[in-house]
């Protein structure tokens, strides 16, 4: 196993190269840039600003550069946070998106099995239904709109939560819930799908018959292959939540990367914005390769040589 992850890894570099490389040429191609303001700056000023930065340089120099300093783990200077280098903004915003998006991904995990566990077992009553309906809501229903809510009735209404900031428990509590909505109920559709099928395997009948506890049979027999399918689902998903949600991470002004992506790109900020991208796609083909490591360990019959 250890020598197909390191396959894997080594695979993914192309695979980061491209995106890169995409990423870069998409955020010069884009109209504006990091200096244009509504009052023009002098030709003088625009001038050594454009020299200070490397922008005065050709595009393909100007990428030649930026590999370079990424290959020795230098991601830049921010255009916009002046006397900051990107990898310091970054190391700023990431363990509060690790901290928010790795709760919501546990809680959408825990809650989204138990659900789903509930509704293949009382599989077409009303309790299923109605875990469905709820269920379908949440996916209906996208974060811009679920966050306002929150924070518009628990928040301001209730007065029960804060609305913004970070660093106290409680302010935790709304961002985790709005993240983690849509994601738990994507995890209960996939794990009744799964379960339903897995309590009409041979092996699940077979401990039943053996007159195991409900518990017991759920558990240790039907979860263990009810849940791959959810699994699979959470490779890109913890690397979305774990980078931050651009939506949430606005609504809740929390100093996450995924504000400082949206500053970036409304600010033309190119190495912000590039270093955020670089960031994500890490996540997601480590997470990718997480996934398919748990699969060995959940099922049996796969084996990686």
């Amino acid at each position: 196993m250890l020598s197909y992850a390191l396959r894997r890894l080594l695979s993914a570099i192309p695979t980061l190269f491209i995106i890169v490389t995409a990423a870069f040429f998409m955020m010069r191609l884009a109209p504006g840039g990091p200096f244009d303001q509504e009052r023009t700056l002098e030709a003088t000023v625009m001038a050594n600003l454009n020299a200070t930065f490397g922008l005065d340089k050709p595009l393909w120099q100007q990428y030649g550069i930026y590999l370079s300093n990424l290959f020795q783990g230098d991601m830049g200077p921010s255009f916009i946070y002046r006397d900051k280098r990107v990898h310091e903004i970054l190391a700023e915003g990431l363990p509060i998106s690790i901290q928010l998006g790795a709760t919501a991904l546990i809680l959408a995990l825990v809650l989204g099995a138990f659900l789903g566990s509930v509704a293949a077992l009382r599989q077409n009553t009303k309790t299923d239904f109605s875990v469905i309906a709820v269920a379908t809501f949440g996916i209906t229903v996208p974060n811009f709109v679920v966050a306002p809510v929150l924070s518009l009735v628990f928040a301001v209404v209730l007065s029960w939560l804060p609305a913004q900031g970070w660093g106290q428990w409680n302010q935790m509590i709304l961002p985790v819930i709005a993240l983690a909505l849509p994601q738990i109920a994507v995890v209960t559709r996939l794990i009744r799908g799964s379960m339903i099928e897995a309590l009409r395997s041979d092996h699940v009948r077979t401990a039943r018959a053996y007159g195991l506890p409900t518990y017991m049979v759920v558990g240790k027999h039907a979860l263990r292959a009810a849940i791959l399918p959810a699994i699979s689902y959470l490779g890109p998903a913890a690397a979305a939540l774990l980078t931050g949600s651009i939506v949430v991470e606005q609504v809740f002004n929390l100093p996450g990367i995924g504000r400082y992506f949206v500053i970036g790109a409304l600010n033309r900020d190119y190495t912000l914005v590039m270093g955020t991208v670089v960031i994500v796609a890490v996540f997601v083909v480590v997470f990718n390769l997480i996934v398919d490591l748990l699969y060995a360990v959940l099922d049996p019959r796969v084996r990686y040589d």
